[in-house]
């Protein structure tokens, strides 16, 4: 199997990127091919831009979709951008590794979606979900975050979990037809010890050890949509 991990944390010494590292090790060790992508380390340019695009199909208004599917088809993307498309094109399984931020993922992070997921490609038009153009592929998120895990829940402060990762497992991976994996959550991780650091290392090792037996997440097949995205068997009243 081909793995990309997708990776960013501004501090090479942290638990999230001992997270990273754990996972380069032990997909490597069963003999996986393993690429990476450290996008603090890449120095990776998270904006999109006009710049992104060597030959525009429309120079007098930036339509940012539509000149992705031009640059794709012309192949005039920006260097970085065509470098991270390979990646993908290579990953049967892709790992998106990072800390929460606001409910959310690091701005670097959203700015490789915003410029690598390109339209065209990855998705456009009824290419989405489960005939998304990423649609044989796998991903999977693994995160720290720092509230604790009774903070997440029904009528918990934070609400849920599966709640605040929607839009990315859903809006994102789900969208472009990502086979999506249950994730890996470590909990409170600024504020506990060393050993329970470690016990998190030794769940994250079991569960990437364990990848074929994780049950995917359910997004909606168009199948059960008309040409229009209307579900075909509505149970509204007239």
């Amino acid at each position: 199997m081909n793995v990309l991990i997708v990776h960013a944390h501004n501090e090479p010494q942290s638990f999230n990127t001992a997270m990273f590292n754990l996972a380069v090790e032990v997909l490597s060790g069963q003999g996986h091919e393993v690429d990476v992508s450290d996008l603090y380390a890449m120095n990776f340019n998270p904006v999109a831009s006009a710049s992104d695009f060597g030959q525009r199909a429309n120079s007098e208004h930036l339509v940012y979709a539509l000149e992705q599917r031009n640059g794709y088809t012309t192949g005039t993307l920006a260097p970085d951008i065509l470098a991270e498309l390979e990646k993908i094109k290579r990953a049967d399984l892709i790992i998106f590794n990072f800390p929460i931020y606001w409910f959310s993922m690091p701005a670097i992070m959203k700015g490789w979606f915003d410029r690598v997921f390109i339209s065209g490609y990855c998705y456009g038009g009824a290419r989405i979900y489960d005939r998304g153009g990423l649609k044989d592929k796998k991903a999977m998120l693994a995160f720290s975050l720092g509230g604790q895990d009774h903070m997440f829940g029904p009528g918990a402060v934070h609400g849920e979990l599966e709640t605040l990762l929607q839009p990315i497992q859903r809006g994102v991976l789900g969208y472009v037809g990502l086979t999506v994996l249950p994730p890996f959550v470590a909990f409170h991780v600024p504020y506990i010890s060393q050993a329970a650091r470690e016990d998190y290392l030794a769940q994250y090792r079991e569960h990437l050890l364990t990848l074929d037996q994780r049950a995917p997440l359910e997004f909606p097949s168009l199948d059960d949509y008309d040409e229009i995205l209307r579900p075909k068997h509505s149970t509204a009243h007239a």
